[in-house]
């Protein structure tokens, strides 16, 4: 009789590893039945885009994400990552490269920073002060909400039936007063503020505080990573909302690097998961989730192999899982509208990723030599990325894209050897299908062209510096890390896919369709990057779920 566990993870990316060790360690019934929780991976080791592997020999690659900030505190400290073995060096300081005069520089001391601004424009440095106190009070009222389930306040009519959650409807008012308690904190311009900070573009929140160009473009750098939107689409502005939540040790918006490479974040989670009593099987493909009676009762391997469990949650992105892993029939049996729900999610592609090997250090124009111990921003003002994004608009990849640049072995030298660095390069905007041709490997090679010679043009003799370069399209990174069209959130953070209609509206809250299956991969709230909290917040709810005896 084939073996049945009480969970099956599918995906061992780093949310998925996170919902298993949480079921691990919380799902304890009478303090010693332990539920017994599988992960399957289809890659020969876990991790997804939170990967490390050495591309070029002695060299480690961060292969996909590159910085760590967002992984929940919360996290940290009930899985023991350090004692896992997970260590992230914080860096102090961000440029961006200027052939024509003077770089933009910023550091972790805000006194710092205002007085580097100055040097471009006094009134900008004076108003650096109200722009970050802006920024820390959006992150004030968002941060609460990040490890809560996303409050469905449809489920607040009387008449509403909630068949995914019968008993949903006193937590989501909980949820609902918690949110308002936390608004209602706030005077009343605040409040306005918040909500029209929500919608707007990037470009039109920061032109009302600076007049630098060169600033305002380097400071809208975290509203379009990842995004296929341009500084003035509405909505950007939430986007680097997004990427000012995180911290490390403590510092509020801080980012660093994982030392050997982001994969340690992955290894460390599933450490943690092992030592919980989780298996973890890799090079074992899903092609199929099991429903028969109208619930999830396992998985069937593209090996033929079926593997059965009470309970099946999801770490892939709601595409794949909705319209690749769930035959359509078994879900217009519960809803039609679900399908053509997955089929309508915006996941648009827009980023490349070039992973590079260097005989030694670069130097960037108009920056100080320290500015390669951060992050390395190449985009000038809004007129460069908003030309970038007009390419990407008409199926080509940005002639001359911006560039999110970091060397992480400027602090941690575990990642090469010894007088040489690794050089992580993002590129925005890089489409997942080009209007002319397929991604053909001339394309490819053209692409890549384009972006050295960016980086050549910003730091003279960059390109002979250069020992092996790993590219990656949109396309590549679906097909070799499985996310759909190359999207790095697993979806759009744009508001209407954000919070309880985060992926499909009436499946916010990480339970699916099916009774036994969940969803936690960054395609469920709060969204994307190495956060971790989509994976525990999916976890709780499961966990609630074997509490109420809705899994049996």
């Amino acid at each position: 009789m084939a073996e049945s566990y009480d969970v099956i993870v599918i995906g061992g990316g780093h949310n998925g590893l996170t919902t298993a060790a949480y079921l691990a360690k919380g799902g304890e019934k009478d303090g010693k039945n332990k539920l017994k929780v599988l992960v399957l991976e289809r890659y020969k080791k876990v991790g997804g885009a939170a990967m490390s592997e050495e591309i070029y020999p002695g060299f480690t690659y961060s292969t996909c994400s590159y910085v760590c900030s967002l992984l929940r505190p919360e996290i940290f400290r009930f899985l023991d990552l350090p004692r896992h073995g997970l260590q992230v060096i914080p860096y102090e300081i961000n440029s961006s490269p200027n052939p024509e005069g003077e770089g933009i520089i910023t550091y972790k001391d805000h006194d710092r920073t205002r007085e580097s601004l100055r040097r471009h424009s006094i009134k900008d440095a004076e108003a650096y002060d109200h722009y970050a106190a802006e920024i820390s009070r959006q992150c004030r009222f968002i941060k609460p909400l990040l490890m809560l389930t996303p409050p469905d306040p449809t489920q607040l009519n009387p008449f509403a039936q909630n068949r995914i959650n019968p008993w949903g409807k006193r937590e989501d008012l909980d949820g609902l007063l918690k949110i308002a308690a936390e608004f209602s904190r706030m005077g009343e311009k605040e409040m306005y503020e918040i909500i029209r900070f929500w919608t707007m573009s990037i470009g039109d929140f920061l032109d009302e505080y600076f007049e630098n160009p060169r600033w305002k473009g380097f400071s809208a750098a975290s509203s379009i990573i990842g995004t296929a939107l341009g500084p003035y689409s509405p909505g950007t502005a939430y986007v680097l909302l997004h990427h000012y939540m995180g911290e490390v040790d403590g510092q509020i918006g801080a980012w660093g690097f994982a030392r050997g490479g982001m994969g340690s974040v992955s290894k460390a989670i599933a450490s943690a998961a092992t030592e919980a009593g989780v298996e973890i099987r890799t090079n074992a493909e899903v092609a199929k989730v099991i429903v028969k009676g109208g619930r999830a009762v396992g998985v069937a391997l593209t090996s033929g192999e079926e593997i059965y469990a009470k309970a099946v949650t999801s770490n892939l992105d709601p595409k794949r899982t909705y319209l690749k892993l769930i035959e359509k029939s078994d879900l217009d049996a519960i809803d039609p509208d679900i399908h053509a729900y997955a089929k309508n999610f915006k996941i648009r592609g827009s980023s490349g990723k070039l992973n590079i090997a260097l005989d030694g250090l670069p130097q960037f124009a108009g920056c100080p030599k320290e500015s390669a111990w951060g992050t390395i921003d190449i985009g000038g003002d809004f007129d460069y990325i908003e030309h970038a994004f007009d390419d990407y608009k008409y199926g080509s990849w940005s002639k001359r894209p911006f560039l999110d640049i970091v060397i992480p072995t400027t602090v941690d030298p575990t990642m090469a050897p010894p007088g040489k660095h690794f050089m992580s390069v993002f590129v925005q905007y890089v489409p997942y299908k080009l209007a002319e041709s397929e991604w053909t490997p001339q394309m490819k090679a053209a692409f890549e062209k384009d972006v050295l010679d960016t980086i050549e043009m910003n730091a003279p003799g960059f390109r002979n510096l250069i020992l092996h370069c790993q590219t990656r399209t949109p396309w590549d990174i679906e097909n070799e890390v499985g996310l759909t069209e190359g999207n790095i959130f697993q979806g759009e953070l744009t508001l209407d896919q954000l919070l309880f209609n985060r992926p499909f509206p009436g499946l916010g809250q990480y339970r699916g369709p099916f009774d036994g299956f969940y969803m936690c991969g960054s395609g469920t709230h709060p969204g994307g990057g190495v956060m971790g909290a989509p994976g525990a917040n999916a976890a709780r709810e499961m966990l609630k779920d074997f509490k109420h005896g809705v899994i049996r």
